[in-house]
């Protein structure tokens, strides 16, 4: 498919026959060891609010990789019992069926997509806030956390808090969209870098970098792409990245980024978890530049910042970043509809999702992986 053409999608009969079971990949086991399973489970049925999405692809985000190994067990967070074992969050496909309360806002075959926050209370002093407070509510519910994630073929999604997918873009775009790139696109936004100015992406070549190149790209910043391997150097190049700087080749990255810039990055990205690379990233900035923190690293030591004297002397801003509002993903998914943004994909069926874990603990999966799970 090329960048210009229009997604065309199969029609959802008025009442589809819904099946009673479904398969569906199931946690088994715990920490490094742990694996999914191809099970046999319920079909759910939607209950007030809620609908019913047949989901077509689902993105493989890091966190689930993650949160299948217990990466975050230092921080006491991990998969809750409500989750059923079920990761993912990043599911696209068509409502099959509508909840009470919903069927003003939701039609049978409707195009929908399921995110990383599966809904938030409305009634918390976050939530009546406004803006982005919301995706902070202490109540908030998350596909593959506290609720059965999308890598089943039929998930419950919150009414309210599920996005409606529009025409030209495919469900398997749209699955990495719903947590990888809009997560990438508010970090471009949360950097302040304006049209003309520096920016640095760590990690430009996986999942979140890749997306993240194409945005800073579209919206007018030049690009410095951080990655390893003449691969992802031509791949973040092809992406429209400025400058790649090979980690494994470049013995003083902060020297190269200056000597690029002349004095320095305006803001970096850090989608990489590595303690050692959230240290370095403040020696990469101009004075009154910006550190925009993504990556949820596992190691309880790790600091996303400097020492005082640095942040002081050279006016630092450290920025806490995590994914986007209900019209960010609007905003992120627009993107692709133009043409300007499209995810580079590997595809894969639920038995590969260990492979692709695997693959994503490495670095060695390039763009964003999609699991299909219906026809």
């Amino acid at each position: 498919m090329n960048g210009n053409s229009i997604a065309m999608h199969p029609k959802v009969a008025e009442h589809p026959v819904i099946p009673t079971k479904q398969k569906a990949a199931v946690r088994e086991g715990s920490g490094k060891g742990a694996k999914t399973v191809i099970k046999e489970i319920d079909v759910p049925t939607p209950g007030p609010g809620e609908i019913l999405v047949k989901i077509n692809w689902s993105g493989l985000c890091a966190s689930d990789k993650c949160l299948l190994h217990d990466d975050w067990a230092a921080f006491q967070w991990g998969m809750q019992d409500s989750s059923q074992g079920i990761l993912g969050h990043e599911g696209a496909g068509v409502v099959v069926a509508v909840g009470e309360g919903m069927d003003k806002k939701w039609k049978i075959g409707e195009r929908a997509g399921i995110k990383w926050i599966y809904s938030t209370c409305g009634d918390c002093y976050l939530c009546k806030d406004g803006g982005d407070d919301e995706l902070h509510c202490a109540n908030k519910k998350h596909p593959g956390f506290n609720q059965p994630g999308t890598f089943q073929q039929y998930a419950l999604s919150d009414g309210r808090y599920t996005t409606k997918i529009p025409d030209g873009v495919t469900d398997e775009e749209a699955g990495p969209i719903m947590c990888g790139g809009v997560t990438a696109y508010v970090a471009c936004k949360r950097s302040g870098v304006k049209p003309g100015q520096w920016i640095v992406i760590l990690g430009a070549g996986g999942g979140l970098g890749h997306f993240a190149v194409q945005y800073a790209r579209v919206m007018g910043m030049r690009v410095i792409a951080v990655d390893g391997g003449d691969e992802k150097a031509q791949f973040c190049k092809d992406l429209g990245a400025e400058v790649f700087i090979d980690f494994l080749k470049t013995p003083d990255i902060a020297a190269r980024i200056h000597e690029v810039t002349g004095h320095g990055a305006h803001a970096v990205i850090v989608f990489p978890a590595g303690k050692e690379t959230y240290a370095s990233a403040p020696s990469y900035l101009r004075v009154g530049g910006t550190v925009v923190a993504i990556g949820l690293a596992p190691d309880p030591t790790a600091v996303a910042g400097a020492h005082p004297m640095l942040v002081i002397g050279m006016r630092l801003t450290i920025q806490g970043s995590t994914t986007g509002t209900l019209k960010d993903v609007d905003e992120a998914l627009g993107f692709t509809v133009r043409g300007l943004v499209r995810p580079v994909l590997t595809r894969g069926k639920l038995e590969d999702l260990d492979s692709f874990c695997e693959q994503l603990a490495t670095g060695k999966l390039k763009g964003r992986a999609v699991i299909k799970l219906n026809d």
